[in-house]
This record gives C-alpha cells, sequence and structure tokens, in this order.
C-alpha cells in the first residue's frame, strides 16, 4: 500500500517537473486540471469486530455509570484491608517496572514505548488519588499531596506527553 502511495506521488511530481519550454502561458490556465501535490488519505474503517468490540466497550462503560450511584452510597466510610502492604506494594511494583520498560523502550528508539508510557502514566495517576483519597488528615494526608505533586503527577504527565506525542506521529 505504501509503495503505491510513493508511487502515485512521485506520478504527479514528474507531472509538476516542466521544463521552461513547457511552460504554459496565464491564458492557457483557464481550462487547466489542477493536481494536488498531496492528497489526505482516508481513514480506513475499522473491521466489523473491532467496531462490535468498540461499541461492548461503551456499553459496558455506561452500564457501569448506575453501579458507581450503589457504590457511592452504599459503601462504608471506612474499611479494613487484610492484604493492605500487599496491595500498595504491587501497584508500586507496577509503577517501578512501567518506568524502566518505557525508559528502555524509548532509549532504544522503539515505538512500543508509547503504549508501556500510557499504561505507566496511568498507574501513577491512579496511585496520586487513591494516596491522597485514603491518607489519614494531618501528616499522611500532606505527604501523600507532596508525593502526589512532587512525583506521581508530574511522571505521569511526562508519561502522557510521550505516549501522545509518539503516537500522533506518522510511523
Amino acid at each position: 500500500m505504501k509503495g503505491t502511495a510513493d508511487g502515485e506521488r512521485g506520478k504527479t511530481m514528474r507531472q509538476l517537473a516542466l521544463r521552461d519550454e513547457e511552460v504554459a502561458s496565464p491564458e492557457d490556465f483557464d481550462g487547466a486540471e489542477v493536481i494536488p501535490l498531496h492528497e489526505e488519505a482516508e481513514e480506513p474503517r475499522p473491521a466489523r469486530g473491532m467496531r462490535r468490540a468498540g461499541w461492548l466497550l461503551v456499553a459496558c462503560g455506561l452500564g457501569l455509570l448506575p453501579w458507581l450511584y450503589v457504590l457511592a452510597t452504599g459503601l462504608p466510610a471506612t474499611a479494613t484491608a487484610a492484604h493492605w502492604p500487599v496491595a500498595w506494594v504491587g501497584l508500586d511494583a507496577l509503577e517501578a517496572l512501567g518506568l524502566i520498560a518505557t525508559g528502555l523502550l524509548a532509549a532504544r528508539g522503539d515505538r512500543r514505548h508509547a503504549l508501556a508510557a500510557a499504561a505507566t502514566a496511568t498507574l501513577l495517576a491512579v496511585d496520586a488519588w487513591f494516596d491522597t483519597t485514603t491518607a489519614a488528615p494531618g501528616g499522611d494526608f500532606a505527604t501523600a499531596v507532596a508525593m502526589a505533586l512532587g512525583a506521581e503527577l508530574p511522571l505521569a504527565t511526562l508519561c502522557g506527553r510521550l505516549a501522545l506525542r509518539t503516537l500522533s506521529r506518522p510511523a
């Protein structure tokens, strides 16, 4: 497909390369055909399976909206978690792996770093959210806010920018 597009572009460029003796006078341009230098490529339509998966995800997201109300009105204000340290260590371990993977892929020039960066940005934002919303008032809350503003959210922003910048550029 790329070869065809490059061939067409080359053909158009050859048609535009005129020698001095081939250049027409201004009155000859009245009925001239305009040949665009670069035609905008149409976005390919996603396959039927991909469209169905997309609409299924939209339906699932909409289906969660009423569940948010149930959670907001039904959950207790406090809860005890049996494996609290495992949950937080696991989240921070995933963040570390994401940062390392993103860094290594980006350093190698591998465009797949955008995927790792997007996932890592999400993990960092979630960590900042849960750190600040589950912290006890006082020193714990101040520490959570300092970590969110000083490390987690800036790193999430950097990873998000890396992902968007890479995905917005053509391959």
